[in-house]
């Protein structure tokens, strides 16, 4: 198994498997200022392997923000937990939005560590939610 890095092709595959959305904050890549990421889900720094069962679309302030993580600190219980794997978990079980649909809740303690370590409520991502939800793009079906 391969650790060099994706190719075109399978950078594709895990775009198209997203639907063009990040797998962390759901945000869409067609309204980002920034661009979009293939992410090891198991850092390539820690052994991650460059194959679809550990590549994740990400935004680049996921990405940048879960850097080479793997666990943080659940902020309720101040356990170390591990981070949400767009692969192996479901996103519903781990968050939910706010009742104006404009922030993600941590609903498990992967979830709440996964909200506090990417900062999936970053201002700017608040920011793009309320306005997409203006013209009926957010939230995600």
């Amino acid at each position: 198994m391969s650790r060099r890095k994706p190719t075109p092709k399978v950078k594709e595959q895990v775009a198209n498997r997203a639907e063009y959305r990040c797998e962390y904050c759901q945000a869409l890549r067609s309204y980002s200022p920034s661009p979009f990421d293939t992410e090891h889900i198991q850092p390539y720094s820690l052994g991650g392997l460059s194959i679809l069962e550990n590549l994740a679309y990400s935004c680049h302030g996921c990405n940048s923000d879960k850097s080479n993580r793997i666990k943080f600190l659940d902020p309720i219980s101040d356990i170390s937990v591990p981070l949400f794997n767009p692969r192996t978990c479901d996103w519903q079980t781990h968050f939910s939005w706010s009742d104006d649909t404009l922030l993600i809740i941590g609903l498990t303690p992967t979830g709440r560590a996964t909200v506090e370590c990417l900062n999936l409520n970053r201002e700017e991502l608040v920011n793009l939610r309320e306005l997409l939800k203006l013209v009926g793009k957010h939230p995600p079906v």
